[in-house]
């Protein structure tokens, strides 16, 4: 009976260390997402080193953890007034067996534009520290085209080369517009007018993006291959407007857009190009006096294609 009392200190020693193996739970947990959250700025970005596995799911691709940190860095070189924050600070902790998924709306501030995002971490305990093994967004969220993710900053990166410079805030400095487009997974190999399809890794949607503050991305459903012009000062605001070819295989379409609201002027220009072949710009848009244009497209009359003007007088 002399013995009892050790065992039962033993047993209790036991149970205890039993249910010290791995300490860390979901306040630890909260805790270091939240510091994740905190580091994504210009000046603490360095800090997101420590955060990730070797190898990590980053937003469904593959990735190093020095990929991610370059993507990372890439972000806030583009947009420096980057902030994001978690949504009223609510996360859902769910145990995975060795590790935890952890979703929350992140809500994100950018080049005057604010958007939430349900997303995701899955974290695991790898030498006593968090690692980030998974990043992403959940499968209900919507704008996954937005400039601030993965694959449309490279996209991005890939169009500097086809920066259209203007005015289009009106601020009286040069700014500068890029299309990110769609990555094309396959197109059809026949010349028939279904060819027009085609496959795309996500939405085949282009979107034109701004460097100018406060000026939102644009967005064309539909648009793969594209175009862009400077349509200078159409509505006397003092901005240019923008111009957007949505080039497919037998038509060529003109969209006219008032960049500081994201609004199209008129009804999009549509060229059959199997039929008129080789039109220019100043063959389809023409600036007819104040506040007016003069469109020119096609249309069929009596069963011909013909070119048909019409004056839009913007307001």
């Amino acid at each position: 009976m002399k013995f009892f009392p050790l065992f039962s200190c033993l047993f209790v020693l036991l149970f205890v260390a039993c249910n010290e193996v791995n300490p860390k739970g979901e306040k630890e947990v909260r805790a270091f997402v939240i510091q994740w959250n905190q580091d994504h700025t210009v000046v603490s970005a360095p800090n997101l080193k420590r955060d990730y596995m070797d190898v990590v799911t980053y937003y469904d691709t593959e990735q190093t953890r020095v990929e991610v940190l370059k993507d990372k860095n890439r972000l806030f070189q583009q947009f420096p007034d980057y902030t994001q924050r978690i949504l009223n600070n609510e996360l859902v902790i769910t145990k995975e067996g060795g590790s935890y998924l952890v979703t929350f709306t992140k809500q994100v501030r950018y080049n005057g534009i604010e958007a939430d995002y349900p997303s995701y971490l899955s974290v695991m305990i790898r030498n006593g520290e968090f690692k980030i093994l998974r990043e992403g967004l959940a499968d209900t969220a919507i704008n996954r085209e937005a400039p601030i993710f993965p694959n449309a900053l490279e996209r991005n990166a890939k169009n500097a080369k086809r920066q259209l410079f203007g005015d289009f805030n009106g601020d009286d400095l040069s700014d500068y517009a890029s299309v990110m487009a769609p990555e094309i997974i396959a197109t059809p190999k026949t010349n028939t007018p279904k060819s027009e399809k085609v496959t795309c890794k996500g939405e085949c949607n282009s979107v034109i993006v701004f460097s100018a503050e406060g000026v939102a991305p644009i967005t064309i459903k539909g648009a793969y291959q594209s175009e862009l012009e400077n349509l200078k000062d159409l509505n006397s605001d003092g901005a240019d407007e923008i111009g957007f070819w949505d080039i497919k295989p037998t038509t060529k379409s003109l969209y006219v857009f008032d960049a500081t609201k994201g609004i199209l002027l008129c009804d999009p220009i549509v060229i059959n190009t199997a039929v008129h072949k080789n039109l220019k710009l100043i063959d389809v848009f023409k600036k007819s006096g104040r506040n007016k244009i003069t469109v020119t497209h096609s249309a069929q009359v009596n069963g011909k294609w013909l070119l048909q003007s019409d004056v839009v007088v913007l307001d």
